[in-house]
């Protein structure tokens, strides 16, 4: 077993072993990139001179940190707790990325006004110079941070076979390998200028099924075999917490296919769940597939076949035993 006294020592280890074929993030690199020599990360701090931290340190401890928690509590009686402390550590650079894409989109707009209104004055060429800056710092921080997030995402993923999701709101960054998208976001999202990340363009198929489901490799199988004819699918699912769509979330994830969540509008009150099998129907899926579920599985199946969509229906009893599965 290899013990470590700091992060520089841990670092070089990963370095090493990556140069060995382990497999291990390569997005580091290009998510920590300095585009100037001088930062400045609030409109009242003056510009400094001030370097991205080392990718591969952040790497270590980014891995460190998750790991730990899993490996410690392992084989104990907290061995439960483990899984939503982990969670929580994705969501704290989620969060954080949050916050720093909303000071950079305030330092966008500041930067957009300026440019409407030029001026020849000293003034306003140091005001426009300084507000650059400001955005390109916030604009590098946000991208190492939502690395950073990824990354914790894919081990979070890989310990508990569930792929990280935020409690509310849209999880999206270019470096994604499954894009957790919330339906209002996504639907809203086309009118607006970051439409491919929200909005991703191809070929939805469809996908609902019951919470009450054991035989994952069923679906998987199948959605595996549509995957291969439809290399750039987007998955839309009823995003049920449990069942099955939580375990064709837990394909995409795997498979790094984007998935669109369509979430309940409770404002529409008793007929939400009729709504949203309308939305993800009027997205013209090319393929759907339907569990046996309630009688909201039923109405969306009948609501595809009607529209023309091929289906794939799997009843409760063409599944496994839970043992055998």
């Amino acid at each position: 077993m290899n013990k470590f006294t700091d992060f520089t020592a841990l670092a070089a280890f990963l370095e090493e072993a990556r140069d060995h074929g382990i497999d291990t993030s390569n997005e580091y690199a290009s998510s920590f990139i300095e585009e100037s020599e001088m930062a400045k990360l609030s409109v009242v701090s003056e510009p400094e001179k001030a370097d991205m931290p080392d990718p591969f340190q952040v790497e270590a401890a980014v891995d460190l940190m998750m790991r730990t928690m899993f490996d410690v509590l392992r084989d104990t009686r907290m061995e439960e707790f483990a899984k939503d402390l982990a969670w929580g550590f994705c969501n704290s650079f989620h969060m954080v990325a949050k916050r720093l894409e909303g000071r950079e989109d305030d330092a966008a707009r500041k930067l957009g006004e300026l440019a409407r209104t030029f001026d020849t004055s000293e003034i306003y060429a140091n005001e426009l110079e300084d507000t650059q800056l400001l955005c390109q710092t916030l604009e590098g921080c946000r991208a190492a941070m939502e690395c950073m997030r990824d990354h914790a995402a894919e081990i979070y993923r890989v310990e508990t076979g569930q792929p990280f999701s935020t409690v509310k709101g849209s999880r999206v960054s270019t470096k994604l390998s499954a894009s957790m998208i919330d339906a209002r976001d996504y639907l809203a999202s086309r009118a607006r200028t970051r439409r491919e990340q929200f909005a991703p363009e191809g070929p939805v198929v469809a996908f609902s099924g019951g919470q009450e489901w054991h035989d994952h490799e069923l679906l998987w199988d199948r959605l595996d075999q549509i995957a291969k004819r439809i290399p750039s699918m987007i998955l839309a699912t009823t995003a049920q917490a449990k069942g099955c769509d939580a375990i064709a979330t837990a394909w995409a994830a795997s498979r790094g296919i984007k998935v669109v969540q369509f979430k309940l509008d409770r404002s529409q009150g008793a007929k939400a769940a009729w709504v949203r099998n309308d939305r993800i129907v009027n997205l013209k899926p090319v393929e759907a597939i339907v569990c046996e579920g309630s009688g909201v599985q039923l109405n969306f199946a009948q609501k595809l076949r009607a529209a023309g969509v091929p289906l794939h229906v799997f009843r409760r009893a063409q599944q496994r035993s839970a043992a055998a599965a």
